[in-house]
């Protein structure tokens, strides 16, 4: 069958990669795609807010089956916009995507199905937030209530930080505010858990663990995410269980209740304090780049099991997984998260050899007159599978190293809490 995928980032470029091995693949079109995806797939250059185009050019490329990548489109209703076809979309629908779309629609959720979740309180202005802060225990979490790229959760340790966030928040960095939400700081270690679901089965789609901070050690601003390695070393049978049992089966039950059936990959984003999960955030998508990270790690048809997903036969699937470790590393372009200059050549990516423990993702890349120039901030996901953490990022900042990008940056701490 003929598949598209939505989206350019290094997300889109695993997915790609995974599906090009599948057996009933025969075909796949990346909308836009990058300079990566158009080695292995056929680049379409329309945007992904463009619904209209996206159906038309699906329909005359007769693409059976849709993937849908980032979390905008899926939060804007693209699901909802191919009800009127014969292409089959892997993606939640817009009622689903709210789990992402709004954080205060999923704390209701979590007090009404009685998810574990931090403490919280939504408010609607400045002044209420403002005159909450005054009273309030540091350090806290303020995040704005819609989509923010990863970038809109503020950790604030006194209460002039906390003012500033408020104060960004409202004022529009992430786009108009109507509330925004302050909660609990809990202190725990962070887990990435990831499930697949046809929307009445779903199954385990392995642990990650990524790094949001810009700076080595964790620290300086938020980003969509440095580096990620899996499986996490939290995870444990019980754990699962837990997870699986508190989280889960509630939050797909909640949305059944709202007559919505869940199809797609959902992000848990996990606090584990004492082997007891807290739920931080969803996304209703893969993470980016923990896809990166977790993809070369399945050992089963991906192409199958998304079409399983899409036809409600997941529970007929069995998923396997390698037994190895992951690691990946990203290459950003020097000002990132902030200003960075774009259409910047890297010279001596075509001359990188890997080995088939190796793999170079392209995020924010495109083909220029057969150069390859950075367009985004974050440029390439270098990969590594070994058995164990501390040689997948050997093999990681020595790939780093021979390309010798002098105009981006990576963080070299990458997996530091599993590396001795």
């Amino acid at each position: 069958m003929n598949i598209g995928i939505i989206g350019s980032g290094g997300r889109e470029h695993a997915l790609s990669f995974k599906l090009k091995q599948s057996k009933i693949v025969d075909k796949i079109y990346c909308i836009p795609g990058n300079a990566g995806t158009e080695l292995i797939a056929e680049n379409i250059s329309i945007q992904i807010n463009d619904f209209e185009k996206i159906k038309k050019i699906s329909i005359e490329k007769k693409i059976e089956l849709l993937i849908i990548g980032p979390e905008k489109p899926l939060v804007d209703g693209i699901s909802d916009y191919f009800k009127d076809t014969n292409i089959k979309i892997f993606g939640p629908n817009k009622i689903s995507s709210k789990l992402e779309g709004s954080k205060t629609f999923t704390k209701k959720l979590c007090k009404k199905y009685n998810i574990p979740t931090s403490k919280f309180d939504i408010f609607q202005n400045k002044d209420s937030a403002k005159k909450f802060l005054t009273n309030s225990i540091f350090p806290l979490v303020i995040k704005a209530d819609g989509l923010a790229a990863g970038k809109g959760v503020y950790i604030c340790n006194n209460n002039s930080e906390a003012i500033n966030a408020v104060d960004e928040i409202f004022d529009g960095r992430f786009g108009k505010a109507d509330c925004i939400l302050i909660e609990e700081f809990l202190r725990g270690e962070e887990m990435s858990y990831f499930i697949i679901t046809d929307g009445k089965t779903f199954k385990p789609f392995q642990t990650a663990q990524d790094h949001k901070r810009v700076e080595e050690g964790d620290v300086g601003k938020n980003t969509g995410g440095m580096g990620a390695y899996s499986p996490s070393r939290l995870i444990n049978n019980e754990l699962q269980n837990k997870i699986d049992e508190k989280i889960i089966k509630p939050t797909l039950e909640g949305l059944s209740d709202l007559n919505s059936d869940y199809v797609g990959f959902l992000y848990v984003g996990l606090m584990i304090i004492n082997n007891e999960p807290f739920l931080i955030e969803f996304n209703v998508r893969m993470g980016d780049p923990e896809c990166q990270t977790i993809l070369p790690l399945l050992n089963s048809d991906l192409g199958k099991i998304i079409y399983a997903c899409c036809t409600k036969k997941l529970s007929s699937i069995k998923i396997k997984w390698l037994d190895k470790k992951s690691l990946c590393i990203v290459l950003c372009s020097n000002g990132y998260p902030d200003k960075y200059n774009k259409n910047v050549k890297i010279e001596n990516l075509n001359k990188i050899k890997l080995n088939e423990n190796s793999l170079i993702f392209h995020a924010g890349t495109k083909l220029v007159d057969k150069d390859i120039v950075a367009t985004g901030g974050r440029v390439l996901n270098i990969v590594n599978v070994s058995n164990n953490f501390a040689e997948s990022k050997k093999q990681a900042l020595t790939i780093l190293q021979d390309i010798n990008w002098t105009k981006g940056f990576y963080r070299k701490d990458i997996g530091y809490k599993v590396i001795s």
